[in-house]
């Protein structure tokens, strides 16, 4: 038996993703709108889906739209603004009770349907600009979200190492845009943009839960009907020669060093080797029993945290940790020891499986959400692919030493990243 069913339907300028499931006691309905990460647009996308769900035209104030959800039997929504690869990802989801369960029949389904087709297409502005108090506001809130990358130092030595490791690629856009771009943001000209994003953005509805497709299909195709469009792709970036790794070091008034290291792993979603990356990452540095857990942080301590994370659409490995000053160049070269030990194969059965059945978990407990369910489920639309969940499950399984080993082999340093103290000195 599949551990996910997904019915996918062309729809009107759109994609619409149904999953029938009685595992949860409510509904969610997540619009996803994706466009390629550009510098011109990144940061009044960043703003758009705050400024939209601050209010509507039926629900002109913040506050009136809160109570309207707190009627709807204490309904949620909420928006992100998110980095696939080379794309930049607008999400807004609503979660409602499903009617079923309750004694008042209201069609809460319909009701959430008809919120969400305001929110995005009836929005609170006239005369082609958005309200002119909700955008000011958004805008100091964008500020402050941008603001705290900066105050918060292992969120922003990872964006350093972004930066400095994706020179001159779009990835290297901060999520929520650039503070000096912030000021030049108009109610008219983000209005103009919110425009140009529901003509061209790829365009796609989720909707989980104990529903009916078919009145699912009904409800959508009524609220909601777009031009059809070509969305604009990325290419997949050509493997990037690496001519010695960069090493780049960083003095602040902070107390504990940051070491952030990044590394081309020549692997994407999709690829067959991904599912042997995947469990190559759970052994080198993705959980509590990885390499570089237990060297770095268990039996040499010299670090308060170190592990590696992947970023799928994009190709790239990031180790973080946190370290005293003194104590750089050791971790440097332990960390490298960990990598040389993965693609030496210095790694047992033992630790495979148990790194499969920590992924194999992991992902049974994403799916235990329904905006955990979504976001794997949306890997395929970035992707352009089709892979199921089932699929994924049995290929991370079937990953034998040999392939990770192959996959390992692909991995290259990039970038050394150090976030140091004023008084470490060089």
């Amino acid at each position: 038996m599949a551990v996910v069913t997904e019915m996918v339907k062309e729809m009107q300028g759109f994609n619409l993703h149904i999953v029938k499931t009685s595992k949860y006691k409510t509904n969610t309905i997540v619009w996803k709108m994706k466009a390629p990460l550009e510098r011109e647009a990144v940061t009044e996308r960043a703003l758009l889906p705050h400024v939209l769900q601050s209010s509507s035209a039926s629900h002109p104030t913040t506050a009136k739209l809160r109570s309207y959800l707190d009627n709807l039997y204490g309904a949620s929504l909420f928006v992100d603004v998110a980095k696939k690869g080379e794309y930049q990802v607008i999400s807004f989801s609503i979660e409602i009770a499903n009617e079923k369960f309750l004694s008042d029949h209201t069609p809460l389904l319909e009701k959430a349907f008809e919120l969400l087709s305001n929110i995005i297409l009836k929005p609170n502005a006239a005369n082609g600009t958005f309200d002119k108090d909700t955008v000011e506001k958004e805008k100091r809130t964008l500020k402050q979200r941008i603001q705290a990358v900066f105050d918060d130092k292992m969120r922003y030595s990872n964006f350093r190492l972004v930066q400095e490791m994706c020179e001159g690629e779009p990835y290297a856009l901060p999520i929520n845009g650039e503070i000096e771009a912030v000021d030049n943001i108009t109610e008219k000209s983000l209005f103009e943009y919110y425009k140009q994003a529901l003509s061209e953005d790829e365009l796609d509805l989720f909707v989980i839960g104990d529903v009916e497709e078919a009145e699912v299909q009904k409800i959508a195709s009524s609220l909601f009907s777009f031009q059809p469009r070509t969305p604009k792709q990325t290419t997949r970036s050509a493997v990037k020669k690496i001519d010695g790794a960069k090493e780049i070091k960083e003095q602040q008034d902070i107390k504990q060093g940051k070491l952030n290291i990044g590394y081309r792993t020549n692997t994407i979603y999709g690829d067959s080797d991904y599912s042997a990356l995947q469990v190559f990452n759970g052994i080198f540095g993705g959980f509590s029993h990885s390499k570089l857990f237990h060297n770095v942080r268990e039996k040499a301590s010299l670090a308060y945290y170190a592990a590696s994370r992947l970023e799928s659409h994009k190709g790239l490995l990031m180790v973080m940790s946190g370290i005293e000053f003194k104590n750089y160049e050791l971790a440097v070269k332990i960390i490298n020891e960990q990598m040389e030990a993965m693609k030496a194969g210095d790694f047992t059965d033992n630790e495979i499986e148990q790194t499969k059945a920590v992924i194999e978990n992991q992902i049974l407990e994403t799916i235990d959400t329904a905006r955990g369910m979504v976001e794997l489920l949306y890997h395929n639309v970035v992707a352009e692919n089709k892979i199921s969940i089932d699929d994924w499950l049995q290929g991370m399984r079937a990953a034998t030493k040999e392939d990770i080993v192959k996959a390992a082999e692909k991995v290259e340093l990039d970038t050394v990243y150090f976030l140091t103290g004023l008084e470490a000195g060089e």
